[in-house]
This record gives C-alpha cells, structure tokens and sequence, in this order.
C-alpha cells in the first residue's frame, strides 16, 4: 500500500487531474538539390533533380535539436511564455526562470525529430499547451530550416567561386606585370617592334646593296669603254666606297655593341629580349582569359545548383490532445512502482535468512 499503492494513486491523480493536455503538431520534408545540366556539356538535356544530401539532412537534424534553433524561435515567439503557459503543472511544464541551457534541454523533450538516414526524410513532431502554439512552432522551424539551407547554399557559391576569383586575380597582376614589362622596354630602346624595325632594316640593307651591285656594274661597263683618266670612274668609284660604307653601318647594327638600341644593344638581343617579354604578355593574357572562363563556369555552376526543402507534411493545427499518454504513463509507473517494491521485498528477506 505505502510502496505501490499510494505512490500509483498520487501519479494517476496528477496525469488525469492536475497535467495539462498537450497538442502536436507533425512535419515532414527532405533537403532537395536541383541539378541543372549545361547545355554546353550535353546540348538537349533535360533538368534532373538529385536525391536528397545525407550530409545536409544530417545538419538539419542537428540543427533543429541544437540551442541556435532555439534561441532564433525564443526570439520570434517567445518559447518562454508558451511553454510555461500552465503554472499549476510542474513536472511538464517550463520554469520560466531556467537559463537557455535549461530552454534547450526542455526544447528537445517537446520536439521529437526522427531521421530516416536512409531516404533522408525529416520527421518533427511539436508538443506545445496550445494548437495554435505547437502550430506555431511547426511553421517556425520550417522557416528557420529553409533559411539554414539557403545559408549553406551561399558557403557552396563562396566556396566555388571564391578559388576561382583569386585565380583571375593573379592572372591579371601578372598580365599587368608582363605588359608593364613589355612598356618599359619600349620606351627604354624607343622602338615600338624591334621585328618590324628589323625588317625595315633589312629593306634598306637590300636596297644599299642592290645600289652597290648597280654601281660596280656601271664602273666595269666604264672601265671597258674608256680610259683609267676618265673623271666618271673616280666619281664611280666615290659612289661605291659611300654605298660600301652605309653597307656596313647598316651590318654592324646587327652585330654585337654597335648601338642598335637607345642603350647600345644590337638588333639581336633586342629581338631576343622582345620576343621573351612579348611570350610573357600572351602566356598570360591566355591565362586570364582561361582563369575568367574558369569563373564563369564557376559561378554557372554555383547558380545551376540549389538547395530547398521538399515539404511532403505541412504544419497543421492539432484538435485533440494526444499527450500525456496518461493510460501508458500510469501503467508504466505501476509496473516499475510493483518492480521495485518486489526486488526491495526479496533483498529483505535474502538479508534476513542470511542471518
């Protein structure tokens, strides 16, 4: 009686007396990735919708059970007040002087999350005093679960593109370097393509010998036709030295010291050196145009894929109170309560025979 007995009667007048009805209110969804195929990599393709993330699903889960999740709905609907509604119900009620250590385990005993790793389906039951709260509530974790999702949307863009930006960072410093390169030699040699102030070179060096060639030809033809005292051999032959001499002014540009360049370099090395800076700036124009192409397709990327919750049961306002379960609740607690006093019973008297 004192065991069993009264403690049972004392339980059974609380739960069906003194404990408040609670109502739940069910949600169900699942995190979705949309996947949207580049018609440049499969032209016709149509869009595919992927299976469910296990790892999304799994930080939801956490998520919706961890003290961030409930101080974002202290904030929107004062969990405070609506779990402490029945003052006169102290063991299923909130005490509203507990800190957000105490909300949060009070939290996870009035919202059930089931997971289903499997599927990756997402099963909330809310308990609340009132239909209108635990419908409230629903709603609330709803609201806050798609706004963690679309969080975790923008970490994947910034982790996708951010790589990619620092990439066509650098390929444009260093396409400024090479072209900054490429200025300073021009304005140190002052010539703007020393290939093409080579090639002229070369025109005007065909054109002194083609004048050479002309002028030996016209000696000889005098020399055959008239005396060694003739004044137009020696003026031929003035001629000739000139052309010979610019001849060789126009060759020894080519040739090492003989100051091709603003800074005496011969056409050689400024070709050399024009050609290696010139390498530079096209190596890495190539690479920043391949490094923006790179970006483009990353941030393609970022926008092709989403994520968003597929609600499969929405919030709803409960009718009729399905908690406490005070049948279940009272035959567990005689169960137990008859348990204990037996094995209290048999110790007893297994002391008692020992002695």
């Amino acid at each position: 009686m004192v065991f069993v007995v009264l403690p049972l009667a004392v339980t059974i007048y609380y739960l069906f007396y003194i404990a408040s009805d609670q109502y739940a209110s069910r949600i169900g969804f699942s995190v979705r990735s949309e996947d949207l195929t580049s018609p440049a990599s499969l032209l016709g393709s149509l869009s595919s919708i992927s299976g469910s993330s296990s790892s999304d699903t799994d930080i939801l889960y956490e998520f919706i059970q961890g003290q961030t999740m409930v101080e974002r709905m202290n904030e929107r609907l004062d969990l405070v007040e609506i779990f402490s509604r029945p003052e006169y119900d102290p063991v299923f009620a909130y005490d509203p002087s507990g800190t957000i250590e105490d909300l949060a385990d009070y939290w996870r005993r009035m919202v059930k999350v089931g997971h289903a790793s499997s599927s990756g389906l997402l099963e909330v039951e809310v308990r609340a005093f009132r239909p209108e709260d635990a419908r409230d509530i629903a709603v609330g974790i709803i609201e806050e679960s798609t706004r963690m999702i679309n969080e975790l949307s923008d970490i994947a863009r910034a982790d996708a593109t951010r790589s990619a930006i620092e990439d066509v960072n650098l390929a444009l410093e260093r396409l400024k370097v090479a072209r900054e390169n490429l200025t300073r030699f021009r304005s140190k040699t002052r010539i703007i393509d020393p290939i093409a102030d080579l090639q002229s070179q070369m025109g005007l060096l065909g054109s002194l010998e083609a004048q050479l060639a002309e002028a030996q030809i016209s000696l000889n033809l005098l020399r055959r036709n008239s005396s060694e005292s003739d004044p137009r051999i020696e003026q031929a032959q003035r001629r000739i030295k000139v052309i010979r001499e610019l001849i060789e002014q126009e060759r020894a540009k080519f040739s090492s010291g003989s100051g091709a360049g603003g800074d005496g370099e011969d056409y050689s090395t400024l070709v050399a050196e024009y050609e290696r800076l010139s390498v530079e700036v096209e190596y890495a124009q190539e690479a920043y145009l391949a490094a923006q192409a790179a970006l483009d397709a990353a941030r393609a990327e970022a926008q092709r894929q989403s994520r968003y919750l597929a609600i499969f049961t929405a919030p709803s306002l409960p009718q009729s109170a399905r908690y406490p379960q005070r049948v279940l609740l009272s035959v567990v607690a005689g169960i137990f309560l008859l348990l204990g006093w037996s094995i209290s019973v048999l110790i007893y008297y297994s002391i008692r025979d020992r002695r």
